[in-house]
């Protein structure tokens, strides 16, 4: 029974960061326009000259030898 003193304030305290979070969410407008970054994935535009695939070398090092 003790522990429901603990667990009351610590359940009230998650759901009032919660809906404080969601609050400051939707003021900062953080769900405004959320299919933006969804589509540009599939739309991307290398024009910019940014994107550009790296090659990756990988060096192979040769066995140790054991004496």
């Amino acid at each position: 029974m003790e522990v429901l003193f603990v667990l009351i304030p610590l359940s009230l305290g998650l759901v009032t960061f919660a809906l404080w979070s969601f609050i400051w969410s939707v003021k900062n407008e953080q769900f405004e326009d959320l299919d933006r970054q969804g589509w540009s994935i599939l739309f991307d535009d290398d024009s910019n000259g940014k994107a550009k695939e790296k090659e990756i070398k990988i060096e192979e090092k040769p066995p140790e030898e054991k004496y």
